[in-house]
């Protein structure tokens, strides 16, 4: 199973430090998601991160950044539902209903379903799907190797995943939110291995 990491929505202490040491232990794929900063912000952030590991970064803003730094994709939401004309990168989507599953699918390489479980980091943002729904789902082909399950994601939680059929798994709450420093990195690092592991 694919694992995906979105950034914490604020800027992070050493966060270029973990998210390039993440990059370096195998991580599949690394969304940039600051919504509400600025181009300069976000930039000077990349800038940060070794040049190698851009092939493996998607941004959810600012896009012209992609062009600029050959990043890897963009991710397409509700803020910016639409890719730049001409683009030829990989594009994955924010999709929150079964029915946007299946019109967007053909249409990117990978997207996003979201929550499967209670968020781990929005208060009061629930599942939006039964185990009913989602077994369902899986028998149709709705949920296959495009589905990444996004939302309240732990890593005790890929087993069931992987029974469905998704074919990755986003993390944001599970991995942020006892980061604070620098002295976090081994516990954040160590977490992710132990899920590709």
């Amino acid at each position: 199973m694919r694992i995906i990491i979105l950034t914490a929505p604020n800027f992070l202490s050493d966060e270029a430090e973990v998210l390039t040491q993440l990059l370096d232990h195998g991580l599949y794929r690394l969304h940039l998601r600051k919504p509400g900063c600025t181009e300069e912000e976000l930039e000077a952030l990349i800038r940060q991160i070794p040049p190698a590991y851009y092939p493996h970064i998607s941004l959810h803003d600012h896009f012209i950044l992609q062009a600029r730094y050959r990043l890897g994709g963009i991710h397409l939401n509700s803020r910016n539902p639409n890719a730049p004309t001409g683009f030829r990168g990989m594009v994955s989507r924010s999709c929150h209903t079964l029915e946007e599953a299946v019109y967007y699918a053909p249409l990117t390489d990978y997207y996003f379903l979201s929550p499967i479980f209670d968020s781990i980091s929005k208060q009061g943002y629930h599942a939006g799907f039964t185990d009913r729904q989602l077994r369902r789902a899986a028998e149709q082909g709705t949920i296959n190797e495009k589905t990444v399950a996004l939302g309240g994601i732990s890593a005790d939680k890929l087993p069931y995943l992987a029974s469905l059929g998704f074919g990755g798994a986003a993390f944001l709450g599970d991995i942020w939110r006892e980061y604070h420093s620098r002295e976090d990195i081994p516990r954040v690092v160590g977490h992710l291995l132990r899920m590709i592991g």
